[in-house]
């Protein structure tokens, strides 16, 4: 099993947990997306994934792209380890929350978009960072109310499991506090990624250990 992998993506991120979750062994074949432009446009990389994005995961035999339906994947052909819950109406909400995160929050304030912000529009790095915190902000805000206001919220997401929801909240808030946004206002989401942070399926997939940290 091979992952074509960025050690600051969020998207990379989280599929470098639900693999470490379920005991899964793989290789990462890091793929810069700064040096030389952005290995991710190089032809060789656009063959394994056109649209140039990471992640990338090869396995038995197929090339999987989008981290949500790469999760899908491992959840349904690795189900030891189940990271969704039981129950139809459990399972949409973990989706939902995670949807929220990958959906809604992160292609406001993924690298591309940045980077059109202060190359194609000419925004100072300032306006980038408060278009990044902002958004950041509202839809944080908003997962906090999801979890806060739940009952079925646990140690965890949903539970006292890791769900497919906390494999994307806790790269959101890593990439949230690398640009300085408030979390203050959080607490639930603060207590759900510390009890993450303690796990070491979460600490191998952290940026600062992956091959390609720098």
């Amino acid at each position: 099993m091979n992952l074509y992998s960025y050690f600051r993506s969020s998207a990379a991120y989280r599929v470098r947990i639900a693999l470490n979750l379920k005991g899964l062994t793989y290789r990462t074949l890091p793929v810069h997306l700064l040096r030389d432009g952005g290995e991710q446009h190089r032809p060789a990389y656009r063959a394994v994934n056109p649209a140039g994005l990471v992640p990338a995961l090869e396995d038995r035999g197929h090339t999987l792209t989008q981290s949500l339906a790469i999760l899908e994947y491992l959840e349904e052909q690795y189900p030891q380890t189940p990271l969704l819950p039981q129950g139809s109406a459990d399972r949409a909400r973990v989706r939902a929350i995670a949807q929220s995160i990958a959906c809604e929050i992160h292609p406001l304030n993924n690298l591309r978009v940045l980077q059109y912000l202060s190359g194609t529009l000419g925004l100072g790095e300032e306006q980038k960072n408060a278009w990044y915190r902002h958004w950041v902000g509202e839809g944080l805000g908003a997962v906090e109310r999801l979890l806060a206001d739940d009952r079925r919220t646990g140690a965890f997401c949903h539970g006292d499991r890791p769900t497919l929801a906390d494999c994307c909240l806790v790269p959101q808030v890593f990439n949230a506090r690398r640009f300085g946004c408030e979390l203050d206002a959080m607490p639930t989401i603060l207590a759900i990624v510390a009890r993450c942070q303690s796990l070491e399926a979460f600490q191998r997939a952290a940026p600062e250990h992956q091959p390609d940290a720098d």
